[in-house]
């Protein structure tokens, strides 16, 4: 994915949603933040923000963050609607060798016994000479992982319910018969390994360990991030 970004320095982010910054012209200016979570780490005062504008004259803001280039030179993408962005483009392109074989791809896709939506459906036709094919189904949900402790990669960065509740979700799709896959995008370049983060919340953690031993499938792929190109580029542990 390409990339065509400036630059700025992060005064505060507030109200999850908002963050003050300095644009290289010195004035100071409010932008939007595409990201719920506690961003830990990446959001530091007088870290490099790295933004894009939008063209959009409705919007109340039209800078968006999309990087941070920490004081150590990581460079962190806390925009949380690439990392699904960045799976689909992975998938298409063949990068990710596990996701391949499939003849339909589908976004958003309602599922399961607690009103979820699968980010990626991939369907696999089989011909079997009857007029309605039977389709092997893959149920993708993408999660993005962006807290770096003591050179450890780690998610989620706070408690989260909604992430337990998909992990539910999963083990119910292998137990009907289908493939399920946890897909983690490591959007921060200082993180080379990956772990689940049982000090911050021990029951997606045991949920997760659950989730593994039904069937669940669990795929890490790093991410390369620069200002001008974000792709996911590698498997990881």
């Amino acid at each position: 994915m390409k990339l065509n970004l400036k630059k700025a320095t992060l005064i505060q982010r507030y109200k999850r949603f908002l963050a003050d910054v300095i644009l290289e012209d010195g004035s100071e200016v409010t932008m939007h933040v595409a990201n719920t979570g506690a961003m830990t780490g990446c959001a530091e005062p007088e870290d490099t923000v790295w933004y894009s504008t939008s063209t959009n004259a409705k919007r109340k803001y039209p800078y968006s963050w999309e990087l941070t280039q920490t004081k150590k030179n990581h460079f962190i993408c806390v925009n949380t609607l690439r990392a699904n962005q960045l799976a689909e483009e992975a998938i298409l392109n063949g990068t990710i060798t596990e996701l391949q074989g499939f003849d339909k791809l589908q976004r958003e896709v309602k599922y399961g016994e607690e009103n979820s939506r699968i980010d990626f459906l991939l369907s696999h036709f089989l011909d079997d000479g009857s007029t309605q094919k039977k389709a092997l189904k893959t149920y993708i949900e993408v999660k993005s992982v962006t807290l770096l402790e003591d050179n450890q990669g780690y998610f989620p960065d706070t408690v989260t319910t909604r992430g337990q509740k998909h992990l539910r979700e999963l083990m119910t799709i292998v137990k009907n018969g289908d493939r399920a896959v946890l897909l983690f995008t490591v959007l921060h370049t200082g993180i080379n390994s990956f772990k689940v983060a049982k000090h911050i919340d021990k029951k997606y953690a045991d949920l997760l360990q659950q989730a593994i031993d039904s069937g669940v499938e669990v795929l890490v792929y790093k991410a390369k991030i620069s200002p001008e190109n974000i792709y996911l580029s590698e498997r990881i542990n």
